[in-house]
């Protein structure tokens, strides 16, 4: 199916200097966001404590559920609208670990009803220690860095050919990592220092297309993270998924456009760079927008109609399926001519 009529030839290259710009100031905004914040938002999965959701019959005051709760010891509460505010239901979050026995259930229920004259209904109540946050919190950021690791390794073997090279550059990197980590360095940076690392080695080794590939994968972390930190959303279990998913759908796309450079490259071979990167992607473009734009679709719907569960994970994957197949466009394919261009001035 051809959504774009054929010998399209937008000029993406030639805008590839207004693409860095916008890519570095969302880039910036995201990093300066954390900073401000002190950090990512960290859900009870990450931070440890208590999840408590209550439904209540009728329209209650919240400061009257925070009272109620005080009187158990609950006193560093936040409470939010769950789900659809006409169905009178509440989040409840604390950050002291609790025994969730089904007393300390009818002592919730007890307290909140006596506190607002409402008998609320108790739809969920869930503990996470603080130590098992913290190892959540480390293996979350393992799982992203390993991802980007193996996702630049199959990139480079696939186009580069260097299949040895890149086995060792990743048994090197894991041993590495893996030992620092015995330090008990903080785990994000560390992570931080194993990706400037492996974006060093590759530049080394002259693995521009696994360069290429993880330049764009972290320029979608970032953004999308950036935006959770923007609009104060939780990170939790389902959000590293989410990152995970956003992670393999963008190389997806540009393992396509690579592909078809590196075909276009023999088909072509008198051709300048900056004209096969732009063939390329506009030969692939019908299949770019029609793929994101139904995937959009179905996300859309989960966004909106999924209800609260889910909804801060459709808001990630949205987030990250726009900022992944601009990337796979404005970051991944350019960043071969701004290779080739630092390989004339070397």
């Amino acid at each position: 199916m051809e959504f774009i009529k054929p010998n399209t030839n937008f000029d993406f290259v030639g805008k590839r200097k207004i693409a860095y710009g916008v890519s570095i100031s969302l880039i910036l905004l995201s990093i300066f966001s954390l900073v401000f914040h002190g950090g990512p938002k960290y859900g009870i999965d990450f931070a440890g404590g208590t999840i408590i959701q209550v439904k209540f019959p009728t329209s209650v005051v919240t400061e009257n559920i925070k009272s109620g709760l005080a009187g158990m010891g609950l006193v560093n509460t936040t409470i939010q609208t769950f789900g659809d505010p006409r169905e009178f239901e509440y989040l409840i979050r604390t950050d002291k670990p609790v025994q969730t026995t089904d007393t300390f259930s009818q002592q919730v229920k007890n307290s909140i009803k006596q506190a607002t004259g409402t008998e609320p209904d108790i739809r969920r109540i869930e503990m996470v220690g603080p130590q098992v946050g913290k190892d959540l919190q480390e293996k979350a950021l393992f799982a992203i860095y390993y991802s980007m690791l193996f996702i630049a390794i199959y990139i480079s073997g696939r186009f580069d050919f260097r299949w040895i090279a890149c086995a060792v550059i990743a048994a090197a990197l894991m041993g590495s990592v893996y030992l620092l980590s015995q330090w008990h360095i903080s785990m994000a940076i560390l992570t931080a220092i194993a990706l400037i690392i492996t974006l060093v080695l590759f530049w080394i080794l002259n693995l521009k297309y696994a360069m290429g590939a993880i330049v764009a994968l972290i320029h979608d972390v970032v953004i999308t993270v950036g935006c959770f930190s923007l609009f104060g959303k939780e990170f939790s279990l389902p959000i590293i998924a989410a990152v995970l998913s956003i992670m393999g759908y963008s190389l997806n796309d540009t393992i396509i456009v690579y592909d078809r450079i590196r075909e276009n490259l023999h088909k072509y071979p008198k051709n300048t760079l900056g004209i096969t990167i732009n063939r390329s992607v506009n030969e692939t473009l019908s299949r770019t927008i029609l793929t994101s734009g139904l995937t959009l679709l179905a996300v859309v719907s989960l966004f909106i109609f999924g209800g609260g569960i889910i909804h801060d994970f459709a808001l990630a994957m949205l987030v990250g399926i726009v900022v992944g197949t601009y990337s796979s466009i404005y970051v991944a394919s350019p960043i071969l001519m701004a290779w080739q261009d630092a390989g004339k001035k070397k």
